[in-house]
C-alpha cells in the first residue's frame, strides 16, 4: 500500500511564504503523476498542482500560477510545493496526491496539512 504523508502546513500572514513536503513511501513514482490538491473550508477540493516523476512535466491551476512551485527530490522521494506570495484564499487543508501515468484517478492520498494565511 502506497502512503503519501505531507509536512510544513501552518499559520502565515499574506504574502509570506510556506514550504509543503510529501513523503512517498515507494519508489516506484518514477512511473506516477504527483500532485497538491487543497480544500477551502465550506468549497470542494481543488487542484493546484502536479508533476510527473520521470520527465518533470508540470501544471497549475491558475489561480497559483507564478506564486507556487512543485518539484520532486528524486534522493528522498519527496514532492515539494514551494508557496511564495501567499494570499488569504490560499487557506486550507493542502492534501498530495498520487496517480499512475495512464490512469485518471488519483488513487493514493495523504492526510492532508492545513495551511492558514492571515490578512
Amino acid at each position: 500500500q502506497v502512503q503519501l504523508v505531507e509536512s510544513g502546513g501552518g499559520l502565515v500572514q499574506a504574502g509570506g511564504s510556506l514550504r509543503l513536503s510529501c513523503a512517498a513511501s515507494e519508489q516506484t513514482f518514477s512511473t506516477y503523476i504527483m500532485a497538491w490538491w487543497r480544500q477551502a473550508p465550506g468549497k470542494e477540493r481543488e487542484f493546484v498542482a502536479s508533476i510527473t516523476w520521470s520527465n518533470g512535466n508540470t501544471n497549475y491551476a491558475d489561480s497559483v500560477k507564478g506564486r507556487f512551485t512543485i518539484s520532486t527530490d528524486n534522493a528522498k522521494n519527496t514532492v515539494i510545493l514551494q508557496m511564495n506570495s501567499l494570499k488569504p484564499e490560499d487557506t486550507g487543508v493542502y492534501y498530495c496526491a498520487a496517480r499512475a501515468t495512464w490512469t485518471v484517478t488519483y488513487a493514493y492520498w495523504g492526510q492532508g496539512t492545513r495551511v492558514t494565511v492571515s490578512s
